[in-house]
Order: C-alpha cells, then sequence, then structure tokens
C-alpha cells in the first residue's frame, strides 16, 4: 500500500503525520549519465529525502518533433535510479523553467512560433497542442512511475514565476495555470502534490504555491555591493523581492498565505554567477539563511540547485541563457557549478556540510518540528540592523527550539553577551544558562525535548540525529557552548557530544545498526557496505565500533568514544605541467599536459582533479588544442580555484585552457578582485593534483 501525502495550513503530511522534508534540485540532463546514482547516494548521505528536477524541453527536442530521452537526457532511468536509491521526486515539467536556460527552457522553434503569432504561455489552442506533445512524450517516460504505481514520484510543478517573469498575470493568468493543470491531470500525471512558484505576484491556480530566497542576485543589473539582504531576517514574510529582479517586477504574493504551510523549492544551495555579476556562495551564507528559514516557520527546505552539473551540446546552438536570446544576463556557455553543494563535478563544498546539519536533523526529529509555528521576537528588524540580535521560538504549549541568526553576510553584527533564551511553555517559561553571541553565530536549541523515555529540559546544544541500536538508542548534539545539558527527574538519554567542526564532517550510516562516521570528504551506505571517499591517506572515527573494519582500512586506535580506522593507498599520483603557448592583449593561451603513472589506475574507484588557479575576466578549457574547439569547460573569474576532474572526461593526457583579459574598466562586479598589472590581469598561475578514491 502506498504512502499517502497531504499537507495543511502548517505542514505537509505522509500518512496524516506531519512531515518535514529536504528537496535538492539536481538536472539529470546537465550531468553524465553514468554517475546519477553516485550523485543521488551523495544528496540521500546530506539528508536530502526528495529530488526535484526540471524537464527542459530544449535538452529533448531541440528539432521540432525529434526527440530525445538518450544519454544524460535518459528522465527515465533517471527516475528509476531515485526509486533504487530511496528517494521521492518532483518533476518539474515546465513548458517554460527559466533555469538559466536558452531560451527559459524553449526550444529555438517554439520562439519563432511565439515571433509568427502563438501567443506563448498562455490558453491559445496552438501553444497548448504544442504542450499537449510534449508532455506526451514526457509522461512516456515516467508512466508507472508515480506513487499510486508504487513509484518515487509524488509532485509536479507546473510553469516556474508564472505571471511574474513573462506569462499573464490576473484571471487570465490564474485560468492559465489551472488549464495546465487539467492537461496534465488528463495525460496521467496523477500526484497527490501539485506545486507552482509563488513568489513576486506569480499566479498558482489551484497548485500548492512554493517560494524561494537567494543569498545574494547574480541577475541584478549593478556592479556593486548590494543591499544587506533580507534573506537573513527572522520574518513571516514569504516572499524573496530579489529573485527575478532584473525583470523589475513587482508584486506580493498573491494567494492567502493562511491556507498554505510555508514550504520553499527555491532555497539557493548556491549562486550560479553571471559575466557582469560574480558573489560567491559560502557555506555560512547557505547555512545561515537555512536556519533563518527554519526560525521564521518553513515547513520544507528546498534547495535550488543543490547538484551542479554542466549544459548538454546542442545540435542547433549553446544552451545557456545569453543577452543574445533577449535575456538581461550572460551565462557560461559550459558550467552550470552553481557554488552548489555537490559541485559542477560531483565534489562536496561546505555548502553541503551546512545543509546536511539541519537536514539530518530534519529526518529524525522534523516530524516534531513541522507542525510548531514561528514565534518571532522582535519580528521588525531591518536588514542593515546590525545591533539587534535576531530570535524566535517555534513552540507548542508544551515544549519547542529557541533560534538565534547573528549572522549578516558581508557584514560584521554586534556580540551579544550574557544571552538568556527562553522557552514559552504553559507551566513557566523555560530560562537557559546565559551565553555570548558572537557576530557570525547562528543555530538553535531545544527545550522540553523527549529523547526516548527521557525529557532534555534544556541545553547549549543543537540536537543532530539519533542512533537507534539493539542496547538502546544515542542522540547526537553539537555545538561549542558548555552545553549544560538540564533533564527532568534527573533521568538522561545517552548523549554523543560533537563540536561544530566535527558535525560538519559528521555522516550518519545505517547498516546492520546506525553509525556515526567522522570523515572530512563523504560518506554512504552501498549494498550493505560503507562507502568512504578520500585521498590516498585518510582516518576516519566510527562510534561504536563496528563487527568489521570498512573495506581497505584498519583499526589505527580509539578516540573518546570512536574507534579510529586508517587507510594509506599507495599509489603514485599523476602530475601535471602547464606552458604558455600564446599571448595577446585579448587572452593567454596555455597548455597542460598530465602524466599518469599507469593507465590501469584509471578505473572505477579513482579520480584525478586537476585544480586550476588563475587570474582573468574568464577562462575556457578545451581537450586536445583549443583550436580544435573542443571546449569542455568555461568559467568567469571569483577568485575560487578551478577544479577539473579528469575522471569526468575519461582521463585526458592534454588540455588547454584559453583565458580573457580582465581589465579594471570593465563592467564587473568582482567580490575579490585580482591583483592587476597595468590595470590588466591575464594568467594561468598554477595547477595541482589531487586524487580521490573510494
Amino acid at each position: 500500500m502506498s504512502e499517502k501525502y497531504t499537507y495543511n495550513s502548517q505542514c505537509l503530511l505522509r500518512d496524516e503525520k506531519p512531515w518535514f522534508p529536504v528537496m535538492g534540485e539536481m538536472h539529470y540532463s546537465r550531468y553524465r549519465e553514468d554517475l546519477w546514482e553516485e550523485s543521488l547516494r551523495k544528496m540521500k548521505a546530506g539528508g536530502v529525502t526528495i529530488v526535484s528536477t526540471y524537464v527542459i524541453w530544449i535538452h529533448h527536442e531541440e528539432q521540432q518533433g525529434v526527440f530525445d530521452f538518450t544519454g544524460c537526457r535518459n528522465l527515465r532511468k533517471f527516475v528509476v535510479l531515485c526509486q533504487k536509491v530511496g528517494l521521492k521526486m518532483f518533476l518539474r515539467i515546465g513548458p517554460w523553467v527559466h533555469g538559466e536556460v536558452r531560451n527559459g527552457g524553449f526550444p529555438d522553434w517554439v520562439v519563432e512560433l511565439g515571433k509568427s503569432g502563438v501567443d506563448l504561455r498562455s490558453n491559445d489552442h496552438a501553444y497548448m497542442s504544442y504542450v499537449r506533445h510534449y508532455w506526451k512524450k514526457i509522461y512516456e517516460q515516467v508512466q508507472g512511475l508515480f506513487l499510486e504505481d508504487a513509484g518515487p514520484i509524488i509532485g509536479l510543478q507546473l510553469e516556474n514565476e508564472y505571471g511574474h517573469v513573462g506569462g499573464y498575470g490576473g484571471d487570465k493568468g490564474e485560468s492559465h495555470m489551472r488549464t495546465l493543470m487539467a492537461l496534465a491531470k488528463e495525460l496521467g500525471f496523477q500526484v497527490p502534490l501539485y506545486t507552482a512558484t509563488g513568489w513576486g505576484g506569480a499566479c498558482i491556480g489551484d497548485a500548492l504555491p512554493v517560494m524561494g530566497g537567494y543569498c545574494e542576485a547574480p541577475w541584478d543589473q549593478s556592479v556593486s555591493e548590494l543591499s544587506a539582504n533580507t534573506n537573513y531576517i527572522i520574518s513571516h514574510e514569504r516572499n524573496d523581492a530579489l529573485i527575478a529582479c532584473d525583470h523589475h517586477v513587482e508584486g506580493a504574493v498573491t494567494f492567502d498565505e493562511s491556507r498554505f504551510p510555508y514550504l520553499t523549492a527555491e532555497l539557493g544551495g548556491g549562486l550560479q554567477v553571471t559575466s557582469h555579476r560574480r558573489p560567491v556562495a559560502t557555506g555560512p551564507d547557505i547555512g545561515a539563511m537555512s536556519l533563518t528559514k527554519l526560525a521564521s516557520g518553513v515547513a520544507l527546505l528546498g534547495y535550488y540547485m543543490y547538484h551542479g552539473g554542466s549544459n548538454p551540446t546542442g545540435k542547433l546552438s549553446t544552451l545557456q541563457e545569453s543577452r543574445a536570446t533577449g535575456y538581461a544576463n550572460d551565462l557560461p556557455e559550459i558550467n552550470y557549478d552553481f557554488n552548489a553543494p555537490v559541485r559542477q563535478y560531483g565534489a562536496i563544498s561546505d555548502n553541503y556540510r551546512e545543509i546536511k546539519l539541519l537536514a539530518v536533523f530534519l529526518k529524525d526529529f522534523g516530524e516534531d518540528l513541522a507542525p510548531l509555528a514561528a514565534d518571532i521576537d522582535p519580528d521588525n528588524v531591518k536588514p542593515e540592523d546590525m545591533r539587534t540580535l535576531r530570535k524566535s521560538c517555534r513552540h507548542d504549549a508544551d515544549h519547542g527550539y529557541v533560534f538565534f541568526n547573528n549572522y549578516q553576510r558581508r557584514r560584521t553584527m554586534d556580540t551579544h553577551r550574557a544571552v538568556t533564551f527562553q522557552g514559552p511553555c504553559k507551566d513557566g517559561p523555560i530560562c537557559f544558562p546565559a551565553v555570548d553571541i558572537p557576530s557570525g553565530a547562528y543555530g538553535f536549541f531545544p527545550y522540553n525535548m523527549r529523547l526516548g523515555d527521557a525529557v532534555l529540559t534544556c541545553a547549549l546544544a543543537t540536537p543532530f540525529c539519533r542512533l537507534k541500536g539493539k542496547g538502546g538508542d544515542t542522540y547526537v548534539f553539537y555545538g561549542d557552548y558548555t552545553p549544560c545539558y538540564s533533564w527532568r527527574d534527573d533521568r538522561a538519554a545517552d548523549i554523543l557530544h560533537l563540536t561544530r567542526a566535527q558535525a560538519l564532517n559528521a555522516w550518519k550510516v545505517t547498516l546492520e545498526r546506525d553509525y556515526l562516521v567522522l570523515c572530512d570528504n563523504y560518506v554512504w551506505e552501498q549494498d550493505g557496505e560503507l562507502v568512504v571517499t578520500s585521498g590516498p591517506d585518510s582516518e576516519i572515527a566510527i562510534f561504536p565500533e563496528p563487527i568489521k573494519a570498512p573495506a581497505g582500512f584498519v583499526k589505527s586506535g580509539v578516540q573518546d568514544r570512536f574507534t579510529l580506522y586508517r587507510r594509506k593507498i599507495d599509489a603514485a599520483s599523476a602530475r601535471a605541467k602547464f606552458t604558455q603557448t600564446e599571448q595577446d592583449d585579448d587572452r593567454a593561451v596555455y597548455e597542460i599536459t598530465i602524466e599518469y603513472p599507469d593507465r590501469a589506475q584509471r578505473v572505477t574507484g579513482r579520480d584525478t582533479i586537476l585544480v586550476l588557479t588563475y587570474s582573468g575576466f574568464g577562462m575556457d578549457v578545451y581537450q586536445g588544442d583549443c583550436r580544435e574547439e573542443k571546449k569542455i569547460n568555461d568559467h568567469f573569474y571569483t577568485g575560487q580555484q578551478v577544479p577539473i576532474s579528469l575522471g569526468y572526461f575519461d582521463f585526458p593526457e592534454k588540455l588547454s585552457v584559453a583565458i580573457r583579459t580582465l581589465r579594471k574598466e570593465d563592467w564587473v562586479y568582482i567580490e575579490e578582485w585580482p591583483p592587476l598589472t597595468d590595470g590588466r590581469a591575464c594568467k594561468l598561475e598554477a595547477v595541482e593534483i589531487k586524487e580521490e578514491y573510494r
């Protein structure tokens, strides 16, 4: 019997119980098909419970009537893998999606229909006939994979930013959204949850509205520092006015917020830079924004993007958003890294670790948090107010969680001394021990939290997960304050306390029982085995001690409650060197040669990462000679190093890099400019090799 998914005004429900999922966006058509399963397992290990994905029209029907669902476009295989890994799915079928794609995802031939009189994104009969044909092809790919068939697809998003970025507003817009929903159902897209993006005055028809929020706005048309970001304010305001502000569309939400839970589908897991604006989303940027949304009462953390990627090769054109196609921004031709939690070639980032702290907590304790409303005090803080500590409490009459945020991106906040949090309770407030909150700190603490047979009255520590075991459960908490655990009736649960740094590198893995693994790379379970990705010499810590050592590891000691294991792989590293081959006022070209110690070592389970350090406006990377025009990646300079997975490209022995000149007069916002010589920068500074094993 399949699960039942519904919602009330406060939260999502699964089988009539509160449910607090974490959703992460991954675009299958922007990543190698043979690496999907590993990436999906990384997402699940990070606490993601739902995968959302755009089905991008131009990726599947670039030429009219010629559909492609092969290779990286194999939608059915991707959905089947989601089910295999144990992840639910939201399909976002457009037909217009935006997604930093050429024409917002419309094939060029659809755009030409609009120029010839077809009213796109409307109830125009001609337009809807093309949508019907396209959606029928999508349905053929996913037939039998819906929840009613015991499949993973539980949700469907219609359109995107409709009435906010294009389309119609008012009654005409609402009518179109209802027409799309009716067509989807008629074609067989039967799901328990239909959603629509609701910010900026967008129309939702009869769908469930989902909101968004980003820590900056790379689409903003300025090249200066932006005002303090509102997404770090704890607030009942759901609308993010920054999203798509390049369209200069004003508008509050079009729906009655009291009817719907506060759900997000587009919290920025990172940021995709544009040619003119290149902010870098850091781990604390994403962690503090996510915490702020929890403190504000959100009941679904949905991230766009959670997994970066690369635009596929088009048959007729490149497939990125650009000014040449009538949009306000130029994007990289290939690179869709997004500074995401999982990066362009599958590496995890600090953003991933920050989200994992909350996502793993929600997996184990989200049922408790989801129905609790947010009591915000103070509730009128302005983003540029650096003096006031931002606080809230999500609670009922008996228990809850106190939240605080003293982080504002690219700002310094006041330190707050001897803060005493109070948790509202019918028998009188629960008072926490006094604590100092420095600038940049954010977090939450529980009170009257039931942990098995015990009740934690309060603690200056944050719950992470529950480890189930035959001899009883262990509850993992973290934090860098003296925790001061206080228990009701002196009955305490078993607590494993971590520092925050340890928690960022902590992984809950279920084998024959639950384990906690500390590892600075990534860890997941596959076919009953622990899979560990790391460098050639690595040490991990496991609690409790497992029955057997993970494959390739040997026991190396004990530290506190953890058993230590070490893996040392004696394999020679690849080597890379570079030489400059061209230089003029506009660019410099370099040839990079890579020597592998043994071609037989280039097998599944090993990757060689080439890390490039450069200065310039941007960089194009070619496999072989750049004059052959076999571009495999590109990059707009942000000050970050650029990692390239050589395994992703089947271990090439030669690359060429063309760096474009950055000039001091260029109209571009870069958070940290490189040193300029005579007002210019254009140089490959260094190359480095890192080996990775799993």
